[in-house]
């Protein structure tokens, strides 16, 4: 089968949604599929024009934007030209489109591949609200890509219930989530100090991150443990309020002491699961989580997660089961109070999470996405 993915971002590009792209393209052609990605980002080597990575044909139609914004003014006809017969990726037996909250190359190609007449599924992996998302746009849009045909999913109930609330029952939603490699991400528990427990963040250091909160809360957190009981926070990531934390931790004196925070930096795949294999507990804080695929690896090492209830996180952790979940931030601090203080629930959740495969495992997810582009081929027969 011809699968064309079509997305803002991919590799080299290192995001949630070009990451996520990149493995279920992989994980297609490992199975046999002639898999295309038309993207507007350039590549190391090729900026513009086609090239083929670890069995991938990748379309870049790129232009010349400040910090290689993925743009693109023609996307309409350039997603045409390489659909259409005669064009690199032609004859599509299905065209999935991954968009976040603003996608303004991806969202354009569903109604391209539409009006060519090919089956198309769309994966929304952002969260819709607020000032991103305007009611009547977002409806109007949905509405008009139910009537092309197009099969809508999200990559889970966080995602998909704004657009739920805004376009109404009678659009149809699945939910199409993320993938993870679960015998990638398995590893045996490193133990350390029991009078210490170490939380861990996996994150961009960005303001919708929620990283100043997050040391705020644990710092709070760390005033509610037992007396002997230490908590340490490392933080594995980048970006640019860093500078703020690190402010932080210098006025606070949180280089040692009952509460002491760690800023790792970026690691790569391999050191992370290290990272997660040595940590107590992982702790997610962000509110606008649409999916959390860093929380979904610390599940899958067996790691505890803490998160909040209303996010994307919430669709594979369960309250007392694989986590805990918060609804606010007073309640994030007593989540955070509670697993480091209550050692017989932390090692509950940790043996039931070694234990039990997440069911976002890709041969699942695979299966989801082969009956979403199932569906589509129903609904663009003549």
């Amino acid at each position: 089968m011809r699968i064309v993915h079509i997305s803002d971002c991919y590799p080299p590009r290192l995001g949630g949604i070009e990451t996520q792209v990149r493995a279920l393209a992989l994980r297609q052609v490992a199975a046999g599929h002639d898999v295309h990605v038309i993207t507007a980002t350039p590549g190391a080597t090729v900026r513009r024009g086609t090239e083929v990575l670890d069995g991938v044909v990748v379309h870049r139609a790129t232009t010349q934007l400040p910090a290689d914004l993925p743009v693109n003014p023609r996307v309409n006809r350039e997603i045409r030209e390489l659909l259409q017969p005669g064009g690199r990726a032609q004859g599509a037996d299905a065209v999935h489109v991954h968009g976040g909250v603003l996608s303004v190359f991806a969202y354009p190609g569903a109604r391209v591949a539409r009006v060519l007449g090919l089956p198309t599924v769309a994966t929304i992996h952002g969260v819709w609200g607020g000032i991103f998302a305007p009611a009547v746009r977002v409806a109007d849009v949905l509405s008009h890509w139910t009537r092309w045909g197009v099969v809508l999913t999200a990559v889970s109930d966080a995602a998909a219930d704004p657009i739920r609330r805004l376009v109404g029952s009678e659009v149809e939603i699945a939910v199409l989530p993320n993938g993870i490699d679960v015998d990638t991400w398995r590893a045996a528990h490193v133990t350390g100090d029991p009078d210490e427990v170490r939380l861990v963040a996996v994150m961009r250091m960005a303001p919708r991150k929620r990283t100043v909160p997050l040391v705020r809360m644990a710092h709070e957190a760390s005033r509610l443990l037992p007396a002997g009981r230490r908590l340490r926070l490392s933080i594995v990531g980048e970006g640019p309020v860093a500078s703020q934390v690190r402010r932080y931790v210098a006025r606070h004196g949180l280089g040692h002491g009952r509460f002491v925070v760690d800023l790792v930096g970026r690691l790569a795949p391999d050191q992370v699961r290290a990272t997660l294999a040595a940590s107590d507990a992982f702790i997610a804080p962000a509110k606008l989580e649409s999916f959390g695929i860093a929380a979904l690896e610390a599940r899958t090492v067996g790691v505890p997660v803490l998160a909040y209830a209303a996010g994307g996180v919430s669709s594979f952790v369960r309250h007392e089961v694989e986590g805990l979940l918060a609804s606010d931030d007073p309640s994030m601090i007593g989540a955070i109070a509670r697993i480091g203080s209550d050692d017989d629930l932390r090692r509950r959740i940790a043996t039931h999470n070694r234990e039990t495969e997440p069911e976002q495992s890709w041969p699942r997810v695979l299966a989801a996405v082969d009956a979403a582009y199932a569906v589509a081929r129903v609904r663009s027969a003549p």
